[in-house]
């Protein structure tokens, strides 16, 4: 059987098409879902509160008319203060305490490498694991 002395260059023609077919679409299936990522972690962060100062003030004036209702002379005068001090106290924790809370982050590996964080006010459902895709900033379920 005879070959045709272009028989080589069309298989290296044939090559060459295929192999930039290949990278064509792989680029293009990559660059398809550059908002896609997976879950890689989840946590709970607590978060202590912060006092303004309203619970102090609040908790030492209460604390200062119990404190009043006490004793007589000096010792009316010493409830007095002691009110105050520990009504402020006791009213700057209950304040903290009443701001605190838990936040949590979704940790997602886009697939261009890059990494993200969403953080939210309460528990979400992504797991670890999750695929996901990022809308508007958000995170989304594909």
């Amino acid at each position: 059987m005879k070959r045709s002395k272009y028989f080589p260059s069309a298989q290296i023609t044939m090559f060459i098409s295929i192999l930039l077919t290949t990278a064509y679409f792989s680029q293009v299936a990559q660059a398809a879902c550059n908002e896609c990522g997976t879950v890689t972690d989840v946590k709970a962060i607590k978060t202590e509160g912060q006092g303004s100062g309203v619970g102090a003030v609040t908790g030492g004036v209460l604390g200062g008319v119990v404190g009043h209702q006490v004793g007589g002379g000096r010792g009316k005068d010493l409830a007095t203060i002691g009110g105050v001090v520990g009504g402020a106290y006791v009213g700057h924790q209950v304040e903290k305490k009443s701001k605190s809370g838990t936040r949590y982050h979704v940790y997602v590996e886009m697939e261009d490498g890059s990494s993200k964080t969403f953080k939210y006010s309460s528990k979400t459902s992504y797991q670890v694991g999750d695929r996901v895709k990022v809308k508007n900033g958000k995170l989304t379920r594909p």
